[in-house]
Parts: structure tokens; C-alpha cells; sequence
């Protein structure tokens, strides 16, 4: 419909309308796609709701019927529209084990003593390394950071390197993001250091004996905070830390806390937490701390990236996270943590330059595996596994992940791809769609025997085995996930509301960034672009992969501008590149500011013939 509302059909024709439960009859698109209305609230229903929150809360109309749309309420929109800290932020101390560890913190501080923060080589585990180290820094302690070689040391926590951080003093030892299935490697530090974990991975049982293991998904956790990322957790350690320092009359002027945020927001997107109640706060809270360029290492990759506008989730997700990662993935695995902790410029410009430069390498990597990838799933899915299940002898290990989000999103499936190393095993990484849970099988298959480690949460998990097992950790990943054979071979599009070239303003697109941050549990509005025309298409970017369009609707008007990203691999950029016939269009559509001018922009997803 013209107003770009809701999932009723007005101002669309007749024709258009075809298969009467798909928006605009499309079923399928020219990606295979149906799409589908998000929410089944719709017509006048959904225009009643939307107007009720409308006035409740003095919003404009198009926001309330997006969020009724959402299944808020008055009460629970005003929280989703304005979320603070004040309101969402729990206190430390409901955690199981919190107040243990803050205690031996306040200790170490208190005594001067020597701190080793060992962390994941993502971007969760360097956040999570950076704010705790910066913090215990700005306290008076000396601190070692540690973040493990992917290849050579694999994932968690390792005896070697831990022994190493205690014969560098340190007397206490903190894991984050990472430990709470690592009961041997840290039984190596009894005698030698104390040792707190601070991790958010699922509990297949007992946590490891330490002086404290703070997670909110260990089995005896009643925090109710399971969706918290490791950086999140590190944060509310921090704040029970200097809660414990006040208590005691040891600290004065104490570091502000709310400058990590900037941390926090970047690891709970990259790291794919729902974006609902604490969570929506410390991303909010962290998008406007991260605006400032406070930190010099994320102000150098800001700029690498060429970000000139305010951050939002999406730069996070696409311009920061996969630059940090990269260091990790295929290069130094603790580029990232140096970077996030320098305060001096010129040398955080120097590293962003280089993390800028490996993710370069790592896209082609990736690159490399990727058809092979895609066409052994395509043969996975014809014959009839519920999961895919790749690996392969010459793949790097670091990019696996990143291929197997690749081919979750072609064809709508859990996939786990590996790398064959040459000792005869296979490590990977896995991917998980909505409403299944791959974290709690890996786990199971690593109870089993199956597996040599594994874990993870439901959306992300690592494993690794013996080449020899994997047709039976096939068929195990097959029974347990065997719902997802009822999965579209292609992701159904969720769609929100239907507007025309013409609707599409920057008024509307600011009203629709209200509902920012978009990410995981709060997806950004899909809408269904009518009958629009390519004016004019042209390829831009470094590596011409871009489709940059403008668009015209029915009868003329203001013309639309559109863009396309990774067009050579997408099924609709053919149909994009020069003017034809008319299309409907699905995407987002965003207020761009450039140069002190905002115009709205139309980031397409998928397209089909009107």
C-alpha cells in the first residue's frame, strides 16, 4: 500500500495480487522466495492496533503499527522505544558466582597484583579481553592478555598458555567468553592462580572447579540473562568490581563504566544476541558511546571503513566485526584486542590498516571455497539431509564459519563446515536458523563420543573429530535437526508493509530508524517496493560488486535511489542491471546522510516480476 503500513493490500492492483497468502503474489521470487507477511495481524486489525499505540504513546502512526506488528504493547513499547539502563540493567549480584569473582578482583586490585585475561578470537572474546584488561589497567593492576592461535592452539582455554600468564605473575586468572567447558586446561592452574570464568556458552553440566564460573546459562544460573553476550557479562562484572571497591572506601575517582559500552554494543551484534530488553539498552547506550570516537581503535577502523555517518548496528555487523575477526581467522589472532586497547592514535590507525588489509586476504579465502562449498551442499540437500555437513582438505579453518553462514542463507538450513587438517581431524564451525538449536546437539554429540570438543549457543557452535566419524555425526546432526526438513528450500521473506517509488521518502525512512537498533530478535522492516523501474543501474566499489541503482515509480515522480550488494552472486542482479520491465522489489529502506543531506535509499533483497 501506498503508506508502507501494514500487511493489507490497498493501493496495490488486482493483478499483482496472484497467490492471495503471499504479499503481491510472489511465490516464487527470482530467488525462489515466497513472501510472506511478518505478522498474521493485519487489515483493520492491525490499523486499530497501531492507532491505540498511536495515542497511547504519541509515536508516530507508522511506528506504532510496526510495532504492533511486533506484538508490543503500551507498556512494552515504551520500554522498546526509549530502553535505559536504568530501567533493564539487573543487579550483578543475581548471577551464580558474581560476587565471588568481583571479591577476588577487588582483591587484586586492592594488592597491585598481576592479571591474566585469557580470550576467544572473536569479536565477542576481544571485546569481552579489551574492557575487562582496559578496566583492571585503569585500577592500578599490570595485566597479560592471551588470545589463542586458531590453528595452533584452537579454541579456549590451553594449559601451556595459561601456565605462561602465571609465570608472568599473574596470580589470578580470568577467562571470558570462553572456560566453562574447559575443566582439564584450567586444572593446570591449580597452585599456580586463582581463576574466574566469564563465559556465556551453554552448560552441558557441572562448571569446571574455579573460584568462580559467572554464566548465565550454567545450569544453576536463575538470572534469567541467558541471551547476554561474554562482553555484556564482563561489563556487569565490572560493575559489581566497583560496587565491591566503593564498599570498602578503596577507589576514588572511578572509571566510567558507560565509555565500554561502545564495547558491549559491538560484541552483542557481532556475536548475533537478540537486541530485546537489556540488550536493546546496551546496544542503544553503546551506538551513542561509539558515535563520540572516544576509543582511538574503533575511531581508525571507523575511518578504514570509510564510516562517515553515526554507527548503527549494521556498521557494526558488516564494517567493524568482520575486520576485527579477521586478525583471528587467517592472521595475529590478538590484532583485535591490541587494536581496542591502544590509546594512541597513529598506532591505532596503523593497526586498523592492517586488520583492514587481512580482512581483504580473508574475502578471498573465502572466496576460494565458497562455490565447491555451495555446490557439495546442493548435493546434500537432493539427497535429503535435514543438516549439511561440509568439509574439506584444502579449507582454511578460519573461514569455515563464514562459509557456513554463507549456506545457511541459500538454502535455509543448519550447516557445519570443516577444514581436514593434516593430523587426520577435522575442526569447523556451524550455523543454525531460527528455532533450532545447534549449541545443544553439538554438546550432545561431544557427550556421545562422537565429537572431540564441541559447543556453542543456539544460532553458532564449533566442533572438531576425527575425519573417520563424520558420516556418523552426519546422520546424529540429521536425527536430532530433523525439523529442518521441513524448512522452504529458500528462506520465506518476512515482509512488513508495501509501499510505491513515491511513498518512499526520507520522512518514512526516518520514522522506520526509530525502531533501531535492527539485528537479532528485532529484525529491521522488510518492506515490498510496487511496481517499481530501473532508470539507470551502474556497478561501483573496489571490486565492482555493488549495483547502485535509481529507480522510477508508475507514472513518474521523485526517483528512488537503490543499491544491490554482492550482486555477482545474487539470482536478481541480471534482472537489475538494465531498465526493464516493471519489478517489485523487497528491502529495506534507510535515511542515508551524506554531505549534510539525507535522502532515503532502498538496500534490496530480492526482486520479482510484477
Amino acid at each position: 500500500m501506498a503508506d508502507g503500513t501494514g500487511p493489507a493490500s490497498r493501493g496495490v492492483p488486482e493483478a499483482d495480487r496472484g497467490d492471495s497468502a503471499a504479499v503481491l503474489g510472489v511465490a516464487p521470487s527470482l530467488s525462489g522466495r515466497r513472501w510472506v507477511w511478518r505478522s498474521a495481524l493485519g487489515g483493520p486489525e492491525a490499523d486499530r492496533a497501531g492507532l491505540l499505540l498511536a495515542q497511547r504513546l504519541d509515536i508516530p502512526e507508522m511506528v506504532a503499527r510496526l510495532l504492533a506488528g511486533r506484538g508490543l504493547t503500551a507498556d512494552s513499547a515504551a520500554h522498546f522505544m526509549r530502553p535505559t539502563l536504568r530501567a533493564l540493567l539487573p543487579d550483578p549480584s543475581c548471577f551464580t558466582d558474581m560476587d565471588r569473582a568481583a571479591e577476588r578482583l577487588a582483591r587484586a586490585v586492592n594488592s597491585g597484583e598481576t592479571v591474566g585475561v585469557f580470550g576467544d578470537y572473536d569479536v565477542d572474546g576481544a571485546c569481552a579481553t579489551a574492557l575487562l584488561a582496559g578496566l583492571l589497567r585503569a585500577l592500578g593492576c599490570t595485566v597479560h592478555t592471551h588470545i589463542p592461535d586458531r590453528i595452533a592452539e584452537g579454541y579456549g582455554p590451553n594449559a601451556p598458555a595459561l601456565l605462561r600468564l602465571a609465570e608472568k605473575g599473574a596470580g589470578l586468572v580470568v577467562c571470558v567468553d570462553c572456560g566453562t567447558a574447559a575443566p582439564e586446561p584450567l586444572a593446570a592452574l591449580a597452585g599456580h592462580a586463582d581463576v574466574i570464568v566469564l563465559d556465556h556458552h551453554k552448560s552441558d553440566g557441572d562448571v569446571p572447579p574455579v573460584l568462580a564460573t559467572v554464566n548465565p546459562n550454567r545450569l544453576d544460573c536463575a538470572s534469567g540473562q541467558g541471551a547476554l553476550c561474554a562482553t555484556a557479562i564482563a561489563f556487569l562484572c565490572g560493575v559489581a568490581l566497583l560496587r565491591v571497591l566503593r564498599r570498602q572506601g578503596r577507589i576514588g575517582a572511578a572509571p566510567d563504566l558507560l565509555e565500554t559500552l561502545d564495547l558491549v554494543a559491538l560484541a552483542t551484534i557481532c556475536d548475533v544476541m537478540p537486541l530485546t530488553g537489556l540488550n536493546r539498552a546496551l546496544v542503544t547506550q553503546g551506538l551513542k558511546v561509539m558515535a563520540r570516537r572516544a576509543r582511538p581503535g574503533l575511531a581508525a577502523l571507523l575511518d578504514v571503513a570509510a564510516v562517515r555517518e553515526a554507527p548503527s548496528a549494521f556498521t557494526c555487523g558488516y564494517a567493524l566485526g568482520p575486520r576485527i575477526n579477521a586478525g583471528g581467522r587467517i592472521s595475529q589472532a590478538d590484532l583485535g584486542v591490541q587494536l581496542l586497547l591502544s590509546d594512541d592514535p597513529m598506532h591505532a590507525a596503523a593497526l586498523a590498516e592492517r586488520l583492514d588489509g587481512v580482512n581483504r586476504e580473508r574475502r578471498g579465502v573465502e572466496t576460494a571455497i565458497l562455490d565447491r562449498a555451495m555446490a557439495l551442499g546442493e548435493e546434500q540437500v537432493q539427497a535429503g539431509h535435514a543438516v549439511l555437513l561440509l568439509a574439506g582438505a584444502d579449507w582454511h579453518p578460519g573461514v569455515v564459519g563464514i562459509v557456513a553462514g554463507r549456506l545457511k542463507e541459500r538454502f535455509n538450513r543448519p550447516v557445519l563446515v570443516g577444514a581436514m587438517l593434516e593430523d587426520g581431524s577435522v575442526k569447523g564451525s556451524g550455523r543454525s536458523v531460527d528455532g533450532l538449536d545447534l549449541g545443544t546437539v553439538v554438546i550432545a554429540a561431544r557427550q556421545s563420543g562422537l565429537l572431540t570438543t564441541g559447543g556453542g549457543h543456539a544460532m553458532a557452535a564449533g566442533f572438531s573429530l576425527p575425519a573417520e566419524r563424520l558420516p556418523a555425526f552426519h546422520a546424529f546432526l540429521d536425527r536430532r535437526l530433523a525439523a529442518a526438513l521441513l524448512l522452504p528450500r529458500a528462506q520465506e521473506l518476512p515482509i512488513e508493509g508495501v509501499m510505491t517509488v513515491q511513498a518512499a521518502t526520507v520522512e518514512l525512512a526516518t520514522e522506520i530508524g526509530r525502531l533501531a537498533p535492527f539485528g537479532a530478535g528485532n529484525a529491521e522492516p522488510l518492506f515490498a517496493l510496487s511496481r517499481a523501474r530501473v532508470a539507470r543501474a551502474d556497478r561501483i566499489g573496489g571490486t565492482r560488486n555493488t549495483l547502485r541503482l535509481l529507480l522510477e515509480g508508475e507514472g513518474g515522480g521523485p526517483r528512488l535511489k537503490a543499491l544491490l550488494f554482492r550482486a555477482d552472486e545474487s539470482p536478481v542482479a541480471a534482472m537489475l542491471e538494465q531498465p526493464g520491465p516493471p519489478l517489485h522489489l523487497a528491502g529495506w529502506l534507510r535515511a542515508e546522510c551524506w554531505n549534510g543531506s539525507t535522502t532515503p535509499c532502498f538496500f534490496i533483497q530480492d526482486a520479482a516480476l510484477a
